[in-house]
């Protein structure tokens, strides 16, 4: 667009620099180089020019009315000094609220705040001193001071500005027609927010392609009988191990080629840790693992996929139940049918708890001592209760280091292997008065059944269930069909005691509060940047007609976040990978992003237009038609340029990318969409606004009213 060489170069001259601001901004913050900050730097790449292209544009175009090089450059940036403060500025101050936020999402959110804050306020500093200097002392073009505008536009593309301003002009001249396209643009951008607005999750999983799966098998079952099962699984995935792909692609076998299959094995359980050779087949293997879980009578399976963002269990898509009360029985039973309505109200999800049984029928070996004669034996409570854990499963004794590595001291019985349960009486026992006598005579032992864990929570007995919606289903969409389906069908049937209480925690919870942060943090920014423009433009309402802006780019991210999974879905049509990104926290901080970069180029009109306001005779419609045309070069270049700079992020797929592709996508497509509501929506309506205003203070001539209002024949 610029189509001289040299003014290209000074164009990127900010861009290494800004680039290490970036960087020099999260090492003062004390942040990491990590996927999300990288991101936070690739963002910045693109949005760092914007000031750049419009101090650049503001210097030419003073050299093509023949002022000398020196004064262009001055008088440039005099020209365009507000518009470039405020756009920094707002580009700002939107992310000094996401610093307060203290929800899991804070931390993600400040480190690409920080990033493109820093680049942001440097390339403002580029802009205003470096540009204009390199302006000042290059010779870009041969005669290009002494080029009539005419000669220069040629130069510059005016056939394609020619037809976009011949198309904006026919638009503007007639007030019906500027009234239709508000309410056009009104509609559509309602539409796309009622509509298309999708159900949130909470944040990306930034998956593995490895699954945690696990059996639990009903209270009951010992380390034998689970070693014997777990046989029959090694028996059933190890020929699948670094298998070729042919029976699995040919539908000859559910179970895809194995990479890694790591089995462990404890009382009442097995758990799985596994890996594909292609990443794209680890579903069909949870599914694989789940289904031959669940062929063993009375066993549960539970499967989730790794996560570098959350614990291995699903965390981020997690909807836990916790289930409080005084009375184990109660507590239990409750759980129990919440499990089952669960799966009935969710098709297929994966169902953890904590304690994992939801049966109280644990066979346990209830000690209980003979206080006479412990007492007598010189016994107390913890001494014996240490001595008998000793004797069961082992007790903590110390520790020390080796090096620096701390290592822990345990101590075990040798006694108690291969006994039979009534053989248990027999277990010797060291008296602290002398002597080692049977545990019989110290304590009596009797079976039972009960739990194994009393888990608390808030100091009460709590059972929780992890629920995690299929994927088909996204988090938001899982707690309402959760609290409807199950907690609220439970109470209108009566099937929760009194006594007993649930709650909803884990990712849900934190979805809610960290969406109501946000929330309250966009006000707050929108509030800021209100004011700031308030104080640039020393004027109350201009800044409301730039801010109108952001709705209307919220609206083109949602569009976009739509057509992103439209299309990602219909590539397994072609041979590719199928996308699809979830409207999660993270791309919801393209949102606040885009507050900030939506509203720059209504800030160039805006501010171009009241410029032209103040010449005499300058009807409403020539002011704004003068601006439009004086800024499209510098729009449409800040506008390509960012998406440019921002479309490898959304469509080149690698490992990660789901961290940052949502709000990579929602910033590209908000600012195509906001490119062309401020060529289109804005002019209508800052013509429409200013001549209400001219004709209600008598302002405006009724020539150039009329002119101002005329349609073409």
């Amino acid at each position: 667009m610029l189509r001289s060489g040299p003014l290209t170069a000074v164009g990127r001259l900010g861009i290494p620099v800004c680039t290490i601001a970036a960087f020099l901004g999260l090492l003062i913050a004390g942040r990491t180089i990590n996927v999300i900050s990288l991101a936070g730097v690739a963002f910045a790449i693109g949005m760092t020019l914007d000031n750049t292209i419009v101090v650049l544009e503001a210097i030419e175009q003073e050299r093509r009315r023949g002022l000398a090089r020196f004064e262009a450059a001055l008088a440039g940036v005099r020209r365009v000094w507000s518009a470039v403060l405020a756009s920094t500025l707002t580009t700002v101050l939107v992310f000094v609220p996401v610093l307060f936020v203290q929800q899991e999402a804070g931390q993600i959110y400040s480190d690409i705040a920080i990033a493109v804050s820093a680049s942001i306020i440097l390339s403002m500093a580029v802009a205003v001193t470096l540009v204009p200097a390199a302006c000042a002392r290059l010779r870009f073009v041969a005669g290009a001071a002494a080029k009539p505008a005419a000669a220069a536009g040629r130069a510059g593309g005016a056939r394609p500005r020619g037809r976009v301003m011949g198309g904006l002009r026919w638009l503007l001249v007639s007030r019906p027609r500027r009234l239709a396209c508000i309410a056009l643009t009104v509609l559509v951008t309602g539409g796309a927010l009622v509509v298309l607005t999708p159900p949130a999750e909470y944040l990306p999983e930034g998956e593995e392609a490895k699954t945690f799966s696990r059996l639990i098998a009903p209270p009951g079952y010992s380390l034998r009988e689970m070693t014997r099962l777990s046989e029959e699984v090694h028996a059933q995935f190890l020929p699948h191990l670094r298998a070729t792909p042919d029976a699995f692609l040919a539908g000859e076998t559910t179970i895809p080629p194995i990479a890694s299959f790591s089995l462990g094995v404890e009382p009442g359980s097995l758990r799985v840790v596994a890996t594909t050779v292609d990443a794209a087949h680890i579903e069909p293997l949870m599914a694989a693992i789940t289904t031959h879980f669940r062929s063993y009578p009375g066993m549960r399976a539970f499967s989730s996929r790794g996560s570098i963002i959350s614990s291995n269990d699903g965390g981020t898509r997690s909807v836990n139940l916790d289930i409080s009360g005084p009375e184990l029985p109660a507590i239990y039973a409750t759980a129990l049918t919440a499990y089952r309505r669960a799966q009935e109200a969710l098709e297929s999800p994966q169902i953890g708890s904590s304690p994992s049984s939801l049966v109280l029928g644990q066979p346990l070996i209830e000690v209980r001592p003979r206080w006479e004669r412990m007492a007598e034996l010189g016994f107390t409570t913890q001494e014996f209760g240490y001595a008998v854990a000793v004797l069961a499963d082992g007790a903590y004794a110390d520790e020390f280091f080796l090096d620096d590595d701390k290592i822990d001291i345990f101590l075990y019985s040798r006694a108690v292997t291969d006994r039979e349960v009534h053989e248990l009486v027999d277990l010797p026992i060291f008296a602290p008065a002398g002597g080692v006598l049977p545990l019989g005579a110290v304590a009596e032992m009797y079976e039972t059944v009960d739990t194994d864990a009393i888990r608390r929570v808030d100091g009460r007995r709590t059972v929780t269930l992890n629920i995690i919606p299929p994927r088909a289903i996204a988090l938001e969409t899982g707690v309402a069909l959760v609290q409807e389906q199950v907690v609220g069908a439970m109470r209108a049937s009566g099937e929760i005691p009194a006594a007993v209480t649930i709650e909803l925690s884990g990712a849900s919870d934190q979805l809610m509060a960290t969406r109501e942060a946000l929330g309250a943090n966009f006000i707050v920014s929108v509030v800021l940047c209100y004011l700031v423009l308030v104080v640039i433009f020393t004027h109350w309402g201009y800044p409301l007609l730039i801010l109108i802006s952001v709705p209307l780019g919220i609206a083109g991210g949602i569009i976009g976040l739509w057509l992103l999974n439209l299309i990602g879905g219909a590539l397994p049509w072609v041979g590719w990978a199928a996308i699809r990104q979830p409207f999660d926290m993270i791309t919801m901080l393209g949102f606040l992003i885009l507050l900030g970069t939506v509203v720059n180029n209504p800030i160039l009109i805006v501010d171009e237009a009241r410029n032209r306001l103040r010449e005499p005779g300058v009807t409403p419609r020539d002011a704004v038609e003068a601006a439009v045309e004086s800024r499209l070069r510098p729009i449409m270049m800040s506008t390509i340029t960012t998406v440019c700079g921002l479309m490898p992020l959304v469509l080149i797929p690698g490992a990660g990318t789901e961290l940052y592709r949502g709000v990579g996508a929602v910033v590209l497509f908000g600012l195509l969409f906001a490119m062309t509501v401020t060529l289109t929506f804005l002019p209508s309506l800052l013509i429409t606004v200013l001549e209400w205003g001219s004709r209600r203070s008598g302002a405006l001539p009724p020539t150039a009213a009329a002119r101002s209002a005329s349609m073409p024949d």
